[in-house]
């Protein structure tokens, strides 16, 4: 959320408040956009228990300095975390949970993704590039997925999405 200098005895705002406080101002000027925020990353205890306040019908975020910024209701978070270990039930009870089993999900939706995502104009000089490349990703993408994971040694361990991933970043 930030820090407190104990010489200066002042206090400097972090990412988190940064990015509250633009989206308020924004909102508070008259615009009626979304502001989403998205906190990616391992759930430290007291971190999360300071979310408490923005989570529930207050939306106010209460820091260590003292101050109190109250979202605006046009103001989203999402926290994509690898697990709630160290969260309270009460923290838990407060957000509303999506969980995705990484193998449950396949490669199918992250490939059907990615074929949205090709320019027009290669699909109008080559109408059938689609088609072609969504029936080569189904053959081929997860049987190497598979070798890559039963025979090879990684560096460092990968998840299936996360090589799909980088897959279509190659092929953009």
């Amino acid at each position: 959320y930030g820090s407190f200098d104990e010489v200066t005895r002042e206090w400097t705002d972090g990412v988190a408040p940064t990015l509250l406080k633009a989206g308020v101002m924004d909102n508070k000027g008259g615009s009626p956009d979304f502001h989403w925020i998205v906190f990616d990353g391992p759930v430290d205890a007291l971190w999360i228990e300071s979310m408490n306040t923005v989570l529930d019908d207050n939306k106010k975020l209460c820091l260590t300095s003292g101050e109190i910024i109250a979202l605006t209701p046009q103001i989203r978070m999402v926290f994509e975390v690898e697990d709630l270990s160290v969260a309270s039930p009460a923290t838990v009870s407060r957000c509303g949970m999506v969980y995705m089993e990484p193998t449950a999900l396949g490669t199918k939706p992250v490939i059907d993704s990615w074929m949205t995502t090709i320019p027009e104009p290669i699909v109008k000089f080559k109408p059938d590039i689609k088609k072609k490349l969504l029936q080569w990703c189904l053959d081929f993408l997860e049987p190497i997925i598979t070798y890559v994971h039963r025979r090879l040694t990684e560096v460092a361990a990968t998840m299936t999405n996360g090589i799909l991933v980088g897959f279509t970043r190659l092929m953009d």
